[in-house]
């Protein structure tokens, strides 16, 4: 499976922030999306979840002997900062969205097996979440989308505000879950994402880059990563 991009671009006011872009991603890799803070990773990934109109470009899934526009449910979207129903104990969110996915959603499983399978302890699955920490929160949130099975998987940041603990689960779960989709994960920091990632791409000036992972042995290589990723961008 192949996900496409062809000709995106994304403008606000005078400010190119998405300028022509064109790349593929590959199935069973986690990629690291790496760009300073407003570099707009997020107006990419706002992009491809359609949250946010394209000026120009499309989206393509390729499997087989297929090809086909991207369309909603392929996708799925972790924000930086977890919004979940906060009125709600981890134990209805989790019902809920069970119920309404029921006829998409393969092999569902009892509540608790997910709520082990994520670490949460018993005595907090059926606590209201606004009760919840920020790294619980941000769990709930990942496993709608696991439990989902979208082709494509976005994280937008999402381990910059947790603990070290919760932030090692976070990475070992992905590391398990790359197979079978496509992971994009957007970072500003260059040691997460040479720790956790198949493949690095550099946002700059609006473009994705390669980055090839054996150069950054190079301090040079490496200065000139740190050197774009300080220059002025826009989320």
């Amino acid at each position: 499976m192949r996900f496409e991009i062809e000709h995106l671009s994304k403008s606000f006011e005078k400010k190119e922030v998405l300028r022509d872009i064109n790349f593929v991603f590959e199935e069973g890799k986690i990629y690291g999306l790496l760009g300073r803070n407003g570099a707009g990773k997020t107006t990419l990934f706002n992009c491809l979840n359609r949250d946010i109109k394209m000026d120009s470009g499309n989206l393509f899934l390729e499997s087989c002997d297929t090809r086909r526009e991207v369309v909603p449910e392929d996708i799925g979207y972790v924000l930086s900062t977890p919004t979940v129903p906060e009125f709600l104990t981890g134990r209805e969110f989790l019902k809920f969205f069970l119920d309404i996915n029921e006829t998409s959603v393969k092999d569902i499983k009892p509540i608790d097996e997910y709520f082990e399978y994520m670490r949460i302890a018993p005595a907090d699955r059926d606590k209201l979440m606004k009760d919840y920490s920020h790294g619980m929160k941000n769990k709930m949130q990942m496993l709608v989308n696991i439990i989902a099975q979208p082709n494509i998987l976005l994280l937008d940041e999402p381990l910059t505000s947790l603990d070290v603990v919760v932030a090692e689960e976070m990475k070992q779960m992905l590391r398990t879950l790359k197979q079978g989709r496509i992971t994009i994960f957007s970072t500003h920091l260059l040691d997460l994402a040479l720790d956790l990632c198949d493949e690095i791409i550099l946002l700059s000036h609006g473009e994705l880059e390669v980055v090839e992972k054996s150069n950054l042995d190079s301090q040079n290589f490496k200065d000139r990563i740190i050197c774009a990723l300080q220059e002025e961008g826009y989320e």
